[in-house]
């Protein structure tokens, strides 16, 4: 059975009175047009597929203490309605990569959990290209580790994205 439509018509939309009605419809066609109101695969609708998804684009290159450099494909599945990488699959990189860097300092006995996420869109990266990222903890302490990932065209050098994330260390539940 296929999931249902998330905007399967204007009806169902709340209005306000603020925006005129030629606005609504605009951006709704909007959404029509970037396929939010087609339904997700169901081989999609499983636990772990958008990690094993974002997994897929990428390769590690080198991992030290403190720092890990990857390489990412930006494969067609992962880019936007401009043909550049989607900001959402950036984001899940930058979660992905970072938490291996900071798994590099962090001992095992200490959860890692996500307190904040940031991403700079600086430039884009096109499909089939091939970007380094590269992962360094910026600072890591008792309590806080936080970890900063340069995105860089491998073709010419430049920076086209940039991330951070600080994760709070905690003690593993004894349960």
């Amino acid at each position: 059975m296929a999931a249902k439509p998330a905007l399967s018509s204007t009806a169902r939309v709340k209005k306000s009175q603020e925006i005129e009605s030629e606005h609504i419809s605009a951006t709704l066609d909007l959404f029509k047009k970037m396929g939010l109101t087609d339904p997700i695969p169901e081989s999609c609708n499983c636990k772990g597929f958008f990690s094993q998804f974002i997994r897929g684009s990428l390769k590690v290159d080198q991992i030290q203490r403190g720092r890990i450099t990857c390489t990412l494909v930006v494969k067609p599945a992962i880019t936007n309605a401009f043909g550049t990488l989607h900001g959402g699959a950036l984001a899940a990189v930058v979660e992905v990569v970072s938490i291996a860097c900071a798994r590099t300092v962090v001992a095992e006995d200490k959860e890692l959990f996500l307190g904040e996420l940031s991403m700079s869109y600086l430039s884009g990266a096109t499909k089939n290209a091939e970007v380094l990222a590269d992962a360094s903890v910026v600072r890591s302490g008792r309590n806080l580790t936080v970890v900063a990932v340069d995105f860089k065209l491998k073709k010419t050098g430049k920076l086209v994205y940039t991330g951070r994330a600080t994760f709070y260390n905690m003690p593993v539940a004894k349960l």
